[in-house]
């Protein structure tokens, strides 16, 4: 058994600046969790991997391809591979959700 705890895992830099802690990765899938603030997105990028958001906590905005949808607490999106894609928080409070990718991507995210 493995327990990780949030609040041990530091921040990974990445291009987005935002907070961003990996979680877990290994061959078959990675696990992300991303905090937004009020007004913070993620830079617009293509994940050369199918992506699933798991919205944990507060509201925001999804955008994949040509559709805007916004999405609430336990709200879950698929993000198909190789599709422009963005998250951001509208509102007022802090928007949290996890990224599992499957598999684990082998080549880079491409930030646009």
């Amino acid at each position: 058994m493995k327990i990780i705890e949030l609040e041990n895992i530091t921040s990974s830099d990445t291009p987005h600046k935002v907070l961003v802690r990996k979680l877990l990765a290994f061959k078959h899938a990675s696990i992300v969790h991303i905090e937004l603030k009020p007004g913070e997105s993620l830079k617009k990028h293509i994940t050369p991997v199918d992506a699933c958001f798991y919205v944990l906590e507060g509201n925001g905005s999804v955008e994949i391809g040509d559709e805007i949808k916004k999405v609430k607490k336990d709200d879950l999106i698929f993000s198909p591979a190789k599709i422009v894609h963005t998250l951001f928080n509208n509102s007022e409070a802090i928007f949290k959700f996890l990224v599992i990718k499957t598999p684990t991507p082998v080549s880079e995210t491409k930030i646009l």
